[in-house]
């Protein structure tokens, strides 16, 4: 089993920056597969990032694709999502979770943080 808290989330104004942390707890966080999705206000959990285990393979969606960076440090159980040149539609509610399928999807996470708001303000 996995926890997953995540913070860094606030208010920034356009092309502005934020760092986005995931914590976790639990024995196999090192062999999971972690990613970001997010939710915006009567909208879906969208996928963002995601990476595998060892960070040998990321994958990103096309709306953040060149200005969204994942990471991850195993040896502190966390996960960064680096967000930059910010856009007001990227304003949402930030998910990490974890799961053992690649590529990571919303419907193949096993594990969900509680989320950190993100606003970014025009």
């Amino acid at each position: 089993q996995v926890q997953l808290v995540e913070s860094g989330g606030g208010l920034v104004q356009v092309g502005g920056s934020l760092r986005l942390s995931c914590a976790a707890s639990g024995r196999t966080f090192s062999k999971s597969f972690i990613g970001w999705f997010r939710q915006a206000p009567g909208k879906e959990r969208d996928f963002v990032a995601a990476v595998t285990w060892n960070a040998g393979a990321t994958e990103y969606a096309d709306a953040v694709k060149g200005r969204f960076t994942i990471s991850r440090d195993n040896a502190k159980n966390t996960v960064f999502l680096q967000m930059n040149s910010l856009k007001p539609e990227d304003t949402a509610v930030y998910y990490c979770a974890s799961g053992s399928i690649w590529p990571m999807r919303r419907s193949g996470a096993a594990y969900w943080g509680q989320g950190t708001q993100v606003t970014v303000s025009p």
